[in-house]
């Protein structure tokens, strides 16, 4: 279970942090709402996760999924641009969340 609080947790960072570029400096109502409710979300659930998973383990990939789904929503949705180094670092980020995983316990 605390994976997939870990996973949920990493989804709902990716929302915030969208919704935080869309809240236009949190001075639009509407998505700055949506970017705290979302962090919110995100903190509860990692906590959870954080009651037995490692810290290092937790947090690392709670960023790493935050980071690479912002990364792609940028590319994808906000039209951000991309290139080949970027794309192979985000591909690295992604091998050392799969790696973290396949090396930690699996409570």
């Amino acid at each position: 279970m605390a994976w997939l609080y870990l996973v949920l947790a990493g989804l709902l960072e990716i929302v915030w942090a969208y919704y935080l570029k869309k809240s236009a400096g949190f001075t639009l109502l509407v998505p700055s709402a949506i970017t705290i409710i979302a962090m919110i979300g995100s903190f509860v659930l990692l906590a959870a996760a954080m009651r037995s998973l490692p810290l290092g383990t937790a947090y690392a990939i709670w960023t790493g999924i935050g980071t690479v789904g912002a990364f792609a929503v940028g590319i994808v949705v906000l039209g951000e641009a991309s290139n080949p180094m970027r794309l192979v670092a985000g591909g690295l980020i992604v091998a050392g969340i799969a790696l973290m995983r396949l090396s930690g316990p699996t409570a």
